[in-house]
């Protein structure tokens, strides 16, 4: 996972702090937009273990602190609940302008009430996700319910939570109470998922209950039994994650394999944009080659030279294994490392000339089996049969025909 720190401004001209997280090894096929709980941030172990999940799938992610929270900017007491669902609406125009929109919105706890009304807000989105979230946004009431008549009296009071003073004002009361959670559902007209445990003890699982019968087709329920409601257990969070990639796949656009159309075996295709990252299909099968970091690439899959190690590394491994078997010798394993590099020729004339390099392929075999001295000595012989050892040290041609279009 790939993970750079951004900030954006609000429709309140405050400047919001979130992470950007990008898949390793491609581009992101889609963005998914993270709303916290509660008073969280954007660093909360679970809510890292999500995103590292989805990264893994090919999703890029977007979390980030709601205003007064983490790294953000503003004071926490004058926002409401209809500011956090702003900040995330906010945060998909950043998405849109330096990415893509976002397609997927996640929230937890409180965050996915959040998520279900600025997913009616927002075209782009085709999937909507809650975990452990409350079917009401005034559910909240239950952790400040010592302090609400002291919060209508005064105004306001500041209140412990998790350990942390938080001033919560009477005009945050009076925005959870006014929002239409029952009516976003009903409106929302896209897939949803409602992911919740039965042992959560912040948000009790009736609120799930409520959810999914609120909403409309399409929906889905996944029970996260034995999780507590901040997923504080490392599996409980990766398992989150790995289920909102697979069942997102549903409803946003994965991208097919490369068609090329050609009547040749392999065939690479790179285009204006994509640095040094190459798309390859080889008969059926598709992969990415790419060139070290160090040369300008993106290190997105092997680069030219470790697919031709590759090539020879397996035909070794494969020739060796075919060999034994027709004589039904006792190889249980063979491994075929590749190293490769330029070395000075044997005997060079002038080896301070780097002309005078050789591309060098450097095999070391192991092989695990019971063998007798004859037959090691025979498949030391029969690596170097490998047809593609024998390509390589053979003289070959590069028939070319170009083909120009505009």
């Amino acid at each position: 996972m790939k993970s750079q720190r951004i900030t954006f401004q609000n429709s309140a001209g405050l400047e919001l702090s979130g992470k950007v997280e990008l898949p390793v090894d491609q581009h992101p096929h889609n963005f998914v937009l993270f709303a916290h709980c509660f008073t969280c941030n954007k660093n909360l172990l679970a809510i890292k273990n999500i995103s590292r999940a989805l990264t893994a799938a090919g999703y890029g992610v977007l979390r980030f602190d709601f205003t007064g929270l983490g790294d953000s900017d503003g004071d926490f007491a004058d926002t409401t609940f209809s500011h956090n669902v702003q900040d995330l609406i906010d945060a998909a125009g950043w998405l849109a302008q330096h990415h893509t929109a976002p397609t997927v919105l996640v929230g937890h706890s409180l965050g996915g009430a959040a998520a279900i009304l600025a997913g009616c807000r927002l075209d782009s989105v085709k999937a909507v996700c809650t975990i452990g979230s409350p079917s009401h946004p005034q559910h909240v009431q239950h952790l400040i319910k010592d302090h609400i008549d002291v919060i209508r009296e005064n105004g306001e009071a500041t209140i412990d939570l998790s350990g942390r003073p938080f001033r919560i004002k009477k005009d945050f009361l009076d925005d959870l109470t006014n929002q239409p959670l029952g009516e976003a559902l009903q409106d929302l007209n896209k897939g949803i998922l409602v992911m919740h445990s039965p042992q959560d003890r912040i948000v009790e699982i009736k609120n799930a209950e409520e959810i999914y019968h609120a909403a409309r087709h399409p929906k889905s329920f996944i029970s996260l039994d034995g999780a507590d409601h901040l997923l504080s257990q490392k599996q409980d969070s990766y398992y989150v994650g790995q289920v909102i990639a697979g069942w997102a796949g549903r409803y946003v656009t994965l991208p097919e394999p490369d068609t090329f159309s050609s009547n040749f075996q392999v065939v690479a295709q790179l285009d204006k944009g994509d640095g040094y990252t190459t798309n390859i299909r080889a008969g059926k099968h598709y992969m990415i080659a790419d060139e070290p970091s160090s040369v300008g690439g993106s290190e997105f899959g092997p680069s030219p030279y470790d697919y031709v190690s590759a090539g020879l590394a397996a035909c070794t491994s494969m020739t060796i294994r075919m060999y034994a078997d027709r004589k039904n010798w006792d190889v249980s394993s063979v491994e075929t490392h590749i190293s490769y590099g330029k070395q000075h020729a044997t005997d060079c004339l002038d080896c301070d000339n780097e002309t005078s390099k050789i591309d060098t392929f450097t095999r070391h075999i192991v092989i695990e089996g019971s063998l007798n001295e004859e037959q090691k000595s025979r498949l030391m012989q029969v690596a170097d049969r490998c047809p593609v050892h024998r390509t390589l040290h053979s003289e070959t041609q590069t028939l070319n025909k170009f083909e120009w279009k505009s």
